[in-house]
């Protein structure tokens, strides 16, 4: 028999998520069994596997010891550098600028060196994150972005500062701005662009169309030209939507792909030393129209990431003042 006394980075949490994280020896369908048999139970009642636990709550297992059985830990973030370019940090965010090139999670080709391996890495140094103190909770990233996109991640150190966070991004409570060089000029110097997305999983791309399908999902950029110059443009763009590949699929579909983008345009951006797509989420600001709880602090607040390397190679250093205009 063994007690879980549930935190407050569990709150929230399913029975059968708590458990699968808890006691990773035990198999899902003698969970499900034990749980409804009652050889695990809630503040010594009979639970459901649904049952959202509160902080405070105490989980008893009537259960065998080998299910209790330690794994050895690996902490495989441990094999990721802990260095990080950090925006802004307390003692429930933390907002992290990730270069180009490196992956939020972890995917089929690379697993150890990401974003949120490095952040869990850092945060275990200096003590704030230790997986041996927690039943289940590990800091999380609350957005994510192309690996080859740059900019500003949302990284929460605690469970209620997720819940919240992930709240407000679906309620649009937060204004994410990008810097963005494409091809071309556009007609117009601001425009809302808008159509319908639709992704295919087995391409890895989405199409971009002005009817809705039953696949479909609908899209709305906004994008400000700051400056033009040798056939390109600098531009500052608005995701009212947060689809997969908005922005590069958006604004090819008008005719004005982004340099070094290679799955939406045909230009071949390699020769001009562009082998990444010039897209950067440069800026943020926790807009919040709501209550937000322990995050109440951060309303208002607007983070910007200190330089965007592709609009000072193209435009001079000069592009920062353009922002504020």
């Amino acid at each position: 028999m063994k007690e879980f006394v549930i935190t407050k980075n569990d709150a929230s949490m399913r029975l059968d998520k708590f458990l699968s994280k808890s006691c990773p020896a035990l198999p899902t369908s003698l969970m499900f069994k034990y749980i409804r048999t009652k050889h695990i139970k809630v503040n010594g009642k009979r639970a459901e596997i649904s049952t959202r636990l509160k902080e405070g709550d105490t989980v008893t297992a009537y259960i065998k010891d080998e299910f209790f059985a330690e794994v050895t830990p690996l902490y495989d973030f441990l094999s990721a550098p802990a260095t990080l370019d950090i925006v802004y940090e307390d003692e429930n965010i933390l907002l992290a600028d990730k270069r180009q090139g490196l992956l939020v999670h972890p995917d089929k080709n690379e697993y150890t060196n990401t974003l949120i391996a490095r952040i869990q890495h850092y945060l275990y140094k200096k003590g704030e994150y230790d997986p041996k103190n927690e039943n289940s909770f590990r800091p999380a990233l609350a957005n994510r972005i192309d690996r080859n996109t740059g900019g500003i991640v949302i990284a929460a150190k605690n469970a209620e500062a997720l819940r919240i966070l992930c709240d407000k991004i679906k309620d649009r409570e937060l204004d994410k701005r990008y810097l963005a060089v494409v091809h071309g000029v556009p007609k117009k110097k601001t425009a809302l662009l808008e159509g319908f997305l639709e992704k295919d999983e087995d391409q890895n791309r989405v199409f971009m169309s002005k009817n809705r399908n039953e696949n479909s999902k609908s899209v709305q950029t906004k994008y400000t030209v700051l400056e033009s110059r040798n056939g390109l443009s600098l531009l500052e763009i608005e995701l009212l939507t947060g689809r997969t590949h908005q922005i590069r699929a958006h604004m090819a579909a008008i005719g004005h792909p982004l340099l070094g983008e290679g799955k939406y345009s045909k230009s071949d951006d390699k020769k001009l030393g562009f082998d990444k797509q010039a897209l950067y989420s440069y800026s943020l600001k926790f807009d919040f129209k709501t209550d937000a709880g322990i995050l109440n602090y951060l309303s208002g607040k607007k983070f910007t990431v200190s330089s965007v390397w592709f609009a000072e190679k193209l435009f001079g250093d000069g592009y920062k003042r353009l922002l504020n205009n």
